[in-house]
C-alpha cells in the first residue's frame, strides 16, 4: 500500500498528521492563479520547463504585485523628485536596494507558504499584545498615511487632464472597492496585472527623453550626492528606501500568499515571483528618474521640485504633450495599484488582529468586516486629499521617509519570526541570512540617525558623521564576525531536512506553541529600538515642517 500523503492543510507531527493554524477556511483549497489553476492536493514534480513555467505563471502574483505596488504614487514622486533635484546622482541607491527587496520578502514568502496565517497574528500570537500593538500600530498609521498619498496621486495624474479632484478622487475610491470586493481572488489579480503592464509605459517615456548611457550607468555605479550630502538629501535618501523597501509590503505579501493558497510545496516558485517583481521594480524606478533628470538639467524646473503634477507639466514643457500625458498616466496607474496593495493589507492585518474573516475569495456578504474595513479606510483617505491648500508634495516625500524610518522595526519582527523554529521547522532562517539581515537593519539605523543628528544640530556636516557611524558600524561587523567565528565549532550542525517532508511541513496551531522568552538584554535592546523609532519620528516631523516652512 502506498504512503499516505498528508494535505498541504495537514502538519506532519511526531505523532501524525494535526490540524494546522490557517485562521480562515477559506485559505485552504485550490490555487485560482490569474493565468492557471494548481489542485490542492498536487504532488507533480514538474519535470519538464513547459509545465514548470505552466505552475510559475499560475503560481505568479503575490511577488509581482506587492514590488510593482510598491512604485505607487510616493514612489513615481519620490523618484521624480531624487532625477528633478539631483540628477543621476542617487542613481546609485536603487541597485543596492534590489538585495534588501529580495531579502525582506523572501521571508515572508517562507513565513507566508508554512504558517498559513497573516504577518499581524503571527506578531500578536508570539510576542504579545504590547509588541503587537507595537508593530501592527504602526503598520495602521503608517498605511493610511501611505493611502492617503495614492489618492494624492490620482488628483494630480487626472488634474493634467483637467478632471477636479472632487470628481477624480471619489471615482477612484469607488472603483477600488468594486474592483476588491468582487468575490473572486483570480478575478482581483488579474485585474492588477492590467496595471502591473501599464506600468511599463515607462520605457516609450524614456525613448522619448533619451537619457544617455554614459550618464545613466555612471550614476549607477557612483555613490554621491548633487551638492554633497544633506540633511535634506538624507530625508531624501531615506524617502526612497522607505518608498522601495517599505513595511506594508512585508504584512500584504504574507498574507497575500495565504489567501491565494501557496504552501511550502510552491515556495521556489513564489521566490521566483518574488525576484521577477524586484527587478522590474528598480528597473522601473531607475528609468523614471532618469527620465526627470535627463529632461531638466539646464532648465529652469531643475532642483524646484513642487509634486508629481508639476512633473507632468514640466515635462510637456521641456519633452512635449506626449511625455506629459504618460507620465500622468504612469502616476495614475501606480497610484490605483499602491491604494489596492496597501489597504489590502490593512485589511489582511485586521482580520488577523480581530480574527474575521479575510479573504478576497469571500463575498461581501461572507467578510462584511474585511470589506467593510477596506472601504472606510478608502473613502476616509479620499476625504482628506481634497481639503485645499494641503502641501501634496512635501506630505508625499514625509510620508516615504517614514516608512524608511520604521522599516528595521518590521525587520527585526521579521527576523524574530524567521528564527522561530516553532513557527517555520526546518523553513528556519540560515546564518548567512540573519547576518545579511542584521547588516541591513544596522544601516538602516545608521541613516536615520544621521537625519536625527543633522535635524538637530544643523552645523554638522553629513558627510562626516556618515563616515564616522560607517566606521563604527566596520568595528562593530569585525566584533560579530570574530565571535562568530569563535563559536563556530561549538555550534551545533544545522540538519539536513529532505525536501520531501519540508514540501509538506506547516505550522501547527497557535494554541499549541509555546511563546518564546526573550532574555533581559534582547528586551532592553527592543524597548531601546522603540524609543530611537519615536525620537525619529518625531525629528522626522521637525524636519518636514522646517521644509514645509521654508518653500514657502
Amino acid at each position: 500500500m502506498a504512503e499516505r500523503q498528508p494535505p498541504d492543510n495537514e502538519v506532519t507531527g511526531p505523532d501524525g498528521p494535526e490540524e494546522s493554524a490557517v485562521l480562515d477556511s477559506a485559505h485552504v483549497g485550490d490555487i485560482h492563479g490569474a493565468f492557471g489553476t494548481i489542485r490542492e492536493h498536487d504532488l507533480d514534480s514538474r519535470r519538464s520547463w513547459t509545465a514548470r513555467l505552466l505552475t510559475l505563471l499560475a503560481i505568479m502574483g503575490p511577488g509581482l504585485i506587492v514590488m510593482v505596488g510598491d512604485n505607487d504614487a510616493g514612489g513615481v514622486a519620490t523618484y521624480s523628485q531624487a532625477g528633478q533635484n539631483y540628477g543621476l546622482s542617487l542613481l546609485w541607491l536603487l541597485p543596492l536596494l534590489i538585495p534588501v527587496l529580495v531579502v525582506n520578502q523572501e521571508m515572508v514568502v517562507r513565513l507566508g507558504a508554512v504558517t498559513g496565517v497573516g504577518h499581524a497574528r503571527l506578531i500578536n500570537e508570539r510576542f504579545g499584545k504590547f509588541w503587537g500593538a507595537f508593530s501592527v500600530g504602526d503598520l495602521f498609521i503608517l498605511n493610511f498615511l501611505t493611502i492617503a498619498t495614492e489618492f494624492i496621486g490620482v488628483s494630480l495624474a487626472l488634474a493634467y487632464f483637467g478632471v477636479s479632484e472632487y470628481l477624480s478622487v471619489p471615482l477612484a475610491a469607488v472603483g477600488l472597492v468594486l474592483m476588491t470586493a468582487s468575490g473572486s481572488f483570480r478575478r482581483w489579480e488579474r485585474f492588477m496585472f492590467v496595471f502591473i503592464a501599464v506600468n511599463f509605459l515607462v520605457i516609450p517615456l524614456a525613448f522619448l527623453s533619451h537619457p544617455t548611457g554614459g550618464a545613466f550607468f555612471h550614476g549607477l555605479i557612483t555613490p554621491g550626492a548633487q551638492g554633497g550630502f544633506t540633511s535634506t538629501s538624507v530625508l531624501l535618501i531615506i524617502a526612497i528606501v522607505g518608498t522601495t523597501v517599505a513595511p506594508w509590503q512585508l504584512f500584504f505579501q504574507q498574507s497575500n500568499i495565504v489567501d491565494k493558497r501557496i504552501t511550502p510545496r510552491w515556495i521556489n516558485y513564489e521566490r521566483a515571483d518574488t525576484v521577477v517583481g524586484s527587478l522590474i521594480t528598480v528597473f522601473a524606478a531607475a528609468l523614471m528618474m532618469a527620465v526627470v533628470a535627463t529632461a531638466f538639467k539646464g532648465t529652469s524646473f531643475f532642483g524646484n521640485f513642487t509634486n508629481a503634477g508639476g512633473v507632468a507639466k514640466g515635462l510637456q514643457h521641456e519633452v512635449g504633450r506626449a511625455a506629459g500625458a504618460i507620465f500622468a498616466i504612469i502616476l495614475l496607474n501606480a497610484s490605483i495599484i499602491g491604494a489596492a496593495s496597501v489597504t489590502l493589507s490593512t485589511s489582511y492585518a485586521f482580520g488577523d488582529v480581530f480574527g474575521a474573516h479575510h479573504s478576497l475569495h469571500r463575498s461581501w456578504r461572507d467578510a462584511k468586516f474585511f470589506y467593510g474595513a477596506f472601504t472606510a479606510m478608502v473613502v476616509l483617505a479620499a476625504v482628506i486629499v481634497i481639503i485645499p491648500g494641503a502641501p501634496l508634495g512635501l506630505i508625499t516625500t514625509g510620508v516615504q521617509a517614514l516608512a524608511g524610518v520604521l522599516l528595521p522595526s518590521a525587520t527585526v519582527f521579521l527576523l524574530l519570526l524567521c528564527n522561530d523554529k516553532q513557527v517555520l521547522g526546518p523553513w528556519v532562517n540560515r546564518l548567512w541570512l540573519n547576518i545579511l539581515s542584521g547588516v541591513i537593519v544596522s544601516i538602516l539605523l545608521a541613516m536615520s540617525l544621521v537625519l536625527m543628528v543633522t535635524t538637530l544640530f544643523s552645523s554638522v556636516d553629513v558627510t562626516t558623521l556618515a563616515e564616522v557611524l560607517g566606521g563604527v558600524l566596520v568595528v562593530a561587523y569585525v566584533v560579530v564576525g570574530a565571535l562568530l567565528v569563535k563559536n563556530r565549532k561549538t555550534r551545533e550542525p544545522v540538519p539536513v531536512v529532505p525536501m520531501e517532508r519540508k514540501a509538506t511541513w506547516r505550522m501547527p496551531q497557535l494554541s499549541l506553541l509555546e511563546r518564546p522568552v526573550w532574555s533581559r538584554g534582547r528586551l532592553i535592546g527592543m524597548y531601546g529600538l522603540r524609543v530611537y523609532l519615536v525620537a525619529a519620528v518625531l525629528l522626522l516631523l521637525v524636519k518636514a515642517i522646517e521644509l514645509g516652512v521654508s518653500t514657502h
